[in-house]
């Protein structure tokens, strides 16, 4: 079946089931941010492979939602499905909520699979449609009986890591837990989200790609905790390891009956943002008919395992070395080839790059998909190199740039950088455009500012020189990264937007976020710099404790597209020490050709 088939025979079913609209989130059970092949029922109905995006279907009309990142791919695989472009943010275009309101009746169904929805954009939802008595249908999965060749659902092998890599005891992360469960009075904490479960166990599994969790939910009492997971996937060794710290396994699909039991006059905690519809429902259900009191609270393990401890940090770095070799081998090799009329695409240079990676000690895998955009494609701000068409095939030439944003998973870190290579003759405009962004990066990575200052505050510094000149970039400048875990983690961000969706957390040392602005001019080129930076304490004043970026990425900018007239003379000395400490850094770990390349492209630039 073909896109507007499975749409129609989706519409069928809700007939059958009397529903007027049918929701499809892109999320699994948990709110991961990658989701496994079983889970991927929005990509499979839209044919949209964004990593972000809200397919609503109606009984005449079909659209879908999804952010700046995904515009222009959204329009190319949208392209004779029949479902509408929501373009979330820009003027005209109304939210999910708003628009299922405006297009039902009184006393309508919304129907969705409970599991993958939200608790907290099911109650988006909910509070707007009240006003017509829209009720909700949330215990089906229509799209299960159209996919009739769906993958099964992933349960791979857990696998420990070791406290010489964690730096805490699973034991310790349990008592902090409880400690935060105390404050709030809470006599269970149900955790939810994947990552959330592989931090607090020191577990770590391959049931999603590019992130290294399993699939899992916990529930976490005072004297006891239940780990809910399908149990042939738990080495003998690893169950022993959790019952002597009183964790008891449970089957994966039990959760929902026994947060249904817990009993009334209970308090649990749960987080409603990662936590599912479905879920907050069961616990709601309450047991005998007395319902147990729901905290619905950010979860506290998102903070606990963002502040990165003294062992993470030291691991990050040594990651961080081992990752800036293997990228700059590759620019080194990619100029080389592209320069040296070796045929050379997009598909084949991001292999090559993990090429490079696979041969540093204890990497693991790629980070997330990696975009490797010759040219236009680099407009595209999430562009998947899997999609290049055409007579080229995403073939580079000896002219412009690639934009090339890759990260890795080593048992020390995980790694996410982006850099944009001049392959050969540059345009006086491309030139322009990447000094105003290497600008701004500079400034936002050499920025000082006193504790208790968020990422909010901090983000006018990387866009600075770009809306000098009316210009912008239509995503945020930073996001949290874990250690072996989720590439984009929270609460930590650079983003200069506020609302009562995000939220803005102090900087607190221990906490890595990727320092990347970006200018995306659609048919012509991308430009984006990205290093991760670890928040680090400076000096204390009079004024009090300052802060400041700790550069852990170690590779070089391309100083062939630097255009030093348009940069400040701090501007300049900030590049120059940043090049200086590439190059002693990683020299070392490179051939001799592959060195002098380094230390001639490290050289000190000055204003011409």
């Amino acid at each position: 079946m073909d896109i507007p088939q499975r749409i129609a025979a989706l519409r069928k079913l809700m007939a059958c089931e009397n529903m007027q609209a049918y929701v499809i989130v892109t999320d699994d059970f948990h709110g991961s941010e990658y989701v496994g092949e079983y889970f991927k029922s929005r990509v499979f109905m839209s044919g949209f492979t964004g990593s972000a995006g809200t397919l609503v279907v109606l009984r005449e009309r079909a659209a879908l939602w999804t952010d700046g990142r995904y515009f222009l791919q959204a329009e190319n695989q949208l392209a004779g499905t029949g479902i509408e472009l929501m373009k979330m943010g820009e003027e005209g275009v109304p939210t999910i909520a708003k628009f299922l309101v405006s297009e039902l009746n009184d006393n309508d169904v919304i129907g969705f699979d409970g599991r993958t929805v939200s608790n907290r954009f099911a109650t988006q939802i909910a509070d707007e449609v009240k006003s017509k008595n829209i009720r909700f249908s949330y215990d089906k999965d229509l799209v299960d009986a159209i996919w009739t060749e769906r993958p099964e659902m992933s349960a791979r092998p857990v696998w420990e890591l070791d406290t010489a890599y964690a730096g805490k005891s699973r034991e310790e992360k349990i008592v902090e837990v409880r400690k935060a469960m105390e404050r709030n009075k809470a006599d269970f904490f149900l955790v939810t989200a994947l990552d959330e479960i592989a931090w607090l166990l020191n577990l770590r599994g391959d049931d999603v790609a590019y992130t290294p969790v399993f699939l899992a939910y916990m529930l976490i009492g005072m004297d006891s905790a239940t780990l809910y997971i399908r149990e042939k996937i738990i080495p003998g060794d690893i169950k022993r390891k959790l019952d002597e710290c009183n964790v008891t396994l449970a089957s994966y699909e039990r959760v929902y009956e026994d947060i249904a039991h817990i009993p009334g006059g209970k308090r649990v905690m749960l987080d409603g943002n990662s936590a599912n519809y479905r879920i907050v429902q069961s616990v709601s259900s309450g047991a005998n008919g007395e319902k147990p009191e729901i905290l619905n609270l950010t979860s506290p393990v998102i903070a606990m395992k963002a502040i990165k401890n003294a062992t993470e940090m030291e691991n990050i770095r040594r990651a961080h070395i081992k990752d800036g070799v293997a990228v700059t081998r590759f620019i080194y090799w990619l100029k080389k080839n592209v320069r040296g009329n070796n045929e050379v695409t997009e598909l084949e240079a991001a292999a090559r790059l993990d090429d490079f990676r696979t041969e540093m000690e204890h990497y693991m895998e790629q980070s997330f998909s990696p975009i490797m955009a010759y040219g236009e494609h680099g407009a595209i701000v999430h562009y998947d190199p899997m999609e290049s068409t055409g007579e080229n095939n995403g073939r580079m030439e000896a002219r412009g740039f690639c934009l090339a944003d890759t990260g890795g998973h080593y048992l020390e870190g995980t790694t996410d950088i982006t850099r944009t290579v001049a392959l050969g003759e540059l345009t006086e405009e491309e030139k322009r455009m990447f000094t105003l962004v290497l600008r701004g990066h500079l400034n936002l990575g050499a920025a000082r500012f006193p504790y208790g200052v968020c990422g909010a505050n901090l983000d006018a510094l990387a866009r600075e020189p770009l809306w000098e000149n009316g210009l912008d970039y239509n995503h945020g400048t930073g996001h949290g990264v874990g250690y072996l875990m989720n590439v984009h983690e929270g609460p930590q961000r650079f983003a200069w937007k506020i609302n009562g969706e995000i939220q803005n957390a102090v900087l607190e040392e221990g906490m890595v976020i990727s320092d990347e602005p970006g200018v995306y001019l659609a048919g012509k080129f991308g430009i984006r710099h990205e290093n991760l930076v670890l928040v680090r304490k400076g000096e204390k004043t009079e004024y009090g404790q300052f802060m400041y970026l700790e550069p852990l990425t170690l590779v070089p900018f391309d100083v062939e597209a630097v255009e030093p007239s348009l940069m400040t003379d701090r501007e300049l000395e900030l590049l120059n020490a940043y090049h200086k400490k590439v190059y002693e850094t990683i020299a070392p770990f490179l051939s001799g050709e592959e060195s002098a390349w380094l230390k001639e492209c490290t050289q000190p630039i000055e204003k011409r």
